[in-house]
């Protein structure tokens, strides 16, 4: 078979918790899908390449899936007439950071894919879907979370930051303004905002940004300008002044403040 077409898909149940990754072997891959069909040719081309694949029809089982062994990977497919179809995205994110592939054949318009890449997912694709492809975007999606693994591992002192009486602390996630109050991020937002701290002051490219949130070169890539633009007004405490994150024409953006990066265990006032 040459292509997959994937259908249907529940969502989570409600607090669930998640195991540990299991790192041993070839990459853990979680195929949910409600059409048997689809989940055992996924899972079958998946474990000729080496991968250890296993599947799940719908909310529930894959609930259980997720709290047995955590994989490095979800193949997600976003089912019709459930909501918007994000919510087990949603679900899945609020709870860890599994890199996740969204498989949709319903819609396919650009709004679409970028609302699903900002709430977390790694990858949206179209179908039908080849299966070498599949194969190809899981193994693209999993290096660039080992990369950014391993950076995170090779600069342990620089996980929180200062810069105009914003804070942020990477290892929670935490975003603070001036005022200590939390302010919230979706994943390419939160992306983005790193990629600034650690080249503040410099001219950054659309496509470094792009490269930032993990998100595939086939991706509408206009995406990154819609990022920016919504962290821009999060961050932008003065609507009078230039703001934080300013427009360098013909280059990119550049994130205007000095960046002062805190050691650990740093309390904050």
């Amino acid at each position: 078979m040459s292509a997959i077409s994937i259908r249907n898909i529940g969502g989570l149940r409600p607090k669930s918790p998640l195991a540990k990754p299991d790192n041993s072997g070839g990459a853990r891959i979680l195929v949910v899908d409600a059409d048997p069909t689809v989940r055992q040719t996924v899972v079958s081309y998946l474990a000729e390449n080496n991968m250890r694949a296993v599947s799940a029809a719908g909310r529930y089982e894959m609930a259980s899936r997720l709290a047995e062994t955590e994989p490095h990977l979800v193949i997600l497919d976003r089912p019709p007439g459930e909501g918007d179809g994000l919510d087990l995205l949603r679900e899945v994110r609020a709870r860890s950071n599994i890199p996740v592939i969204i498989t949709n054949g319903h819609r396919s318009d650009e709004i679409d894919r970028v609302v699903g890449l900002e709430l977390g997912a790694d990858d949206y694709l179209t179908k039908p879907v080849g299966l070498r492809e599949l194969l190809a975007r899981i193994r693209a999606v999993l290096r660039r979370a080992a990369c950014a693994s391993a950076q995170r591992q090779k600069r342990p002192d620089r996980d929180r930051f200062r810069f105009g009486g914003w804070q942020l602390d990477r290892r929670t996630r935490r975003l603070t303004d001036p005022h200590g109050k939390p302010v919230s991020l979706s994943k390419g937002q939160y992306a983005i905002l790193n990629a600034f701290l650690d080249a503040p002051q410099r001219p950054l490219s659309r496509e470094h940004l792009l490269q930032a949130t993990r998100v595939h070169e086939d991706i509408f890539d206009r995406s990154i300008d819609v990022q920016v633009l919504r962290l821009r007004r999060k961050l932008n405490s003065d609507p009078g002044g230039r703001g934080i994150i300013q427009t360098e024409r013909g280059v990119g953006y550049v994130f205007a403040l000095p960046v002062e990066r805190l050691p650990n265990g740093w309390a904050t006032a």
